[in-house]
């Protein structure tokens, strides 16, 4: 978090990276070192020698990007790599009853992609996977606020904005927040008051994408799966789930009941760690996930 926070921050001689964008790596050298940094401070922790690691990626991976992932972690000194869909690792890490016979659906939003998968017999059944998640809806806000305000705000502030008053539909009580941004007129710095009903309109776009991906979804589903979806409802996760009334919306629309994951945000770190806690299941899941390829 002290390394997000420098975005827009640093001096000249400086330069903040993202090494991961859209959930495939952006910047091999940056995140090789990054990996390589990890590694070293857990074998060092725990007095271990080359680990195991398992990564979780987005399930419209091309195999290009595959190998890049593979190739950066045995580089940074891992001992094998294991690739886990991320849908499929939020559902674990959800404590969703994934190698059951009966159906579940995940959605994942995440910072890059948003991740859509129908989940019986410990594997996929029908995925899609969406680049439209919580970056893009930082960069809403950021053009919103840019175009009907006349105000430059960095994308940090976005996220700030939306965690605090972003909302897929209207709250109960509007709520409204000060932030501070350069005026594109004069280029000096101005506070503007915003409220969540500007947020619901500056994200309103990316939203509804998000909606029709999953009812594209639900559409491809087999019958005798749609009818346990039905029965169980849509399980939320990733920091997207967290805006406010989104679960609401996504149930008046697909007229499902739509719950949260307990803590959505860390749903696909957890899930993979159990899968590796388990080989043997994340061995059948990487078969289910190249047989479906």
């Amino acid at each position: 978090m002290k390394q997000k926070k420098c975005y827009g921050r640093t001096p000249e001689q400086i330069k903040a990276v993202r090494p991961l964008k859209d959930g495939v790596i952006a910047d091999f050298t940056a995140t090789q070192l990054m990996l390589k940094n990890l590694i070293n401070k857990v074998a060092k922790r725990y007095n271990v020698g080359k680990p195991r690691v398992v990564v979780g990626v987005p399930s419209g991976i091309t195999e290009v990007e595959e190998r890049a992932v593979e190739e950066s972690v045995m580089q940074a000194g891992a001992k094998e790599v294991y690739l886990i869909e991320e849908p499929m690792a939020a559902a674990v890490g959800a404590s969703l009853d994934v190698g059951e016979p009966s159906g579940s659906i995940i959605v994942d939003i995440g910072g890059g992609t948003t991740e859509v998968a129908v989940i019986s017999l410990g594997g996929i059944v029908v995925s899609h996977s969406l680049r439209i998640a919580g970056d893009e809806l930082d960069e809403d806000i950021v053009n919103y606020i840019k175009r009907e305000l006349n105000l430059a705000i960095g994308e940090t502030t976005a996220e700030q904005i939306k965690m605090d008053i972003g909302c897929a539909m209207p709250l109960m009580t509007e709520k409204a927040i000060e932030i501070r941004g350069r005026d594109l007129t004069d280029g000096l710095p101005r506070n503007v008051k915003i409220t969540s009903t500007q947020m619901e309109e500056a994200m309103k776009d990316s939203i509804n994408k998000i909606i029709e991906v999953v009812k594209l979804t639900l559409e491809k589903t087999p019958p005798e799966l749609a009818s346990d979806i039905m029965e169980k409802g849509i399980v939320l996760a990733g920091g997207g789930a967290l805006i406010k009334n989104l679960d609401k919306l996504l149930s008046v629309e697909t007229g499902m009941p739509v719950y949260i994951a307990e803590e959505p945000l860390d749903c696909v770190v957890r899930g993979a760690g159990k899968t590796l806690e388990d080989l043997e299941r994340l061995k059948t899941v990487l078969i289910n996930s190249r047989k479906r390829k």
